[in-house]
């Protein structure tokens, strides 16, 4: 769906650390043009990081820094860049950890974050971020520090979406996580967010916990945690065996699953499709996404980093932000 392009959001990108992939995947990724066909895209970062980046991948197009994000413009050969002078070319080294880096992505999430929050944007991406950089910076802590209300970690490839329950808890912990009232909330939470996002009525599959979903947490916890659910309205239905859940999801019975801990939804994400995949954390106040790999310092400069993940990113957050539900499906390679 075209919309015009006083009508399409502004979704901005943090082009990730200077010193990484970040800028040259988000170069690479504008330049298909496809971001621009559903938004207005708003780059978070350096004019100079961006004009190295061009040089670095050859792709044709001119950086122009803009003042606001309302000047966020939908040129497919214009990439526009809030830029508050941060940081220059000349700071840093390539593939190299360093606390200028470190600072400018730390000041560049808040300019960001202060965005979507004010409503200025209305979605919002991460590009890969360098622990490193952030620690010589003395940055990391806050930001890790910075928890709102309680998220929940959503995976994204072609059709298979899964939302977790629990994320990077230990196995034997994960059993006395599993409570109807949370499962409960879980559903609320998702219905409610994709519904507002452009999918009616999202059909949500549960999976189970134990093996062919027969165990006390499935029949104690998350069937009365989905018949809660249900009674609300929420269209969901579980649980489910999960070695199937996935499959179905896949295969268009449902919208999204909800998975009960972390390896049982990221191995069906890593199997069906890692390359183009995408994250997003449901229950923050505002959309945002982000990319599953890292700063690449072995690679980066020598454009051969892939940008369809970042790609990924920016035309799931431009769906969604413009309430047309998920992006175009992709085949698995």
């Amino acid at each position: 769906m075209e919309f015009p392009v006083a009508d399409k959001p502004i979704v901005a990108t943090m082009i990730g650390d200077p010193a990484g992939i970040g800028p040259e995947v988000v170069a690479k990724a504008l330049a298909t043009g496809e971001p621009y066909q559903q938004s207005r895209p708003l780059l978070i970062g350096s004019v100079e990081v961006m004009e190295q980046a061009l040089e670095m991948t050859g792709v044709d197009m001119t950086v122009r820094k803009v003042e606001s994000a309302a000047e966020a413009g939908n040129d497919p050969k214009v990439m526009d860049v809030l830029d508050s002078g941060l940081i220059s070319v000349s700071d840093y080294e390539l593939g190299v950890e360093t606390a200028s880096c470190g600072a400018a992505t730390a000041a560049w999430m808040g300019e960001m974050k202060d965005l979507a929050e004010s409503g200025q944007v209305q979605g919002t991406i991460m590009g890969p971020i360098n622990t490193g950089s952030l620690k010589l910076a003395d940055k990391l802590g806050s930001l890790m520090g910075d928890q709102r209300p309680e998220t929940f970690l959503t995976l994204f490839t072609g059709p298979l979406r899964i939302v977790h329950l629990t994320d990077h808890e230990p196995l034997n912990s994960v059993s006395g996580l599993i409570k109807k009232e949370r499962v409960h909330e879980v559903l609320g939470l998702m219905h409610t967010s994709f519904s507002e996002w452009g999918v009616e009525n999202p059909r949500i599959g549960v999976a189970g916990f134990n093996p062919h979903a027969m165990g006390v947490e499935d029949a104690e916890e998350i069937a009365p945690g989905v018949e809660l659910a249900k009674a609300d309205g929420i269209n969901a239905t579980g649980p489910i065996s999960p070695d199937t859940v996935f499959r179905h999801c896949i295969d268009g019975v449902y919208d999204i699953v909800l998975a009960m801990y972390h390896d049982q939804g990221h191995i069906a994400v890593k199997t069906y499709g890692f390359v183009g995949n995408c994250a997003m954390f449901l229950g923050l106040p505002f959309l945002q996404m982000s990319v599953a790999h890292g700063t690449a310092f072995d690679i980066v400069g020598q454009n051969i980093a892939s940008h369809e993940m970042i790609l990924m990113a920016m035309n799931q957050t431009a769906s969604l932000a413009a309430g047309n539900g998920f992006a175009a499906e992709e085949t698995a390679e």
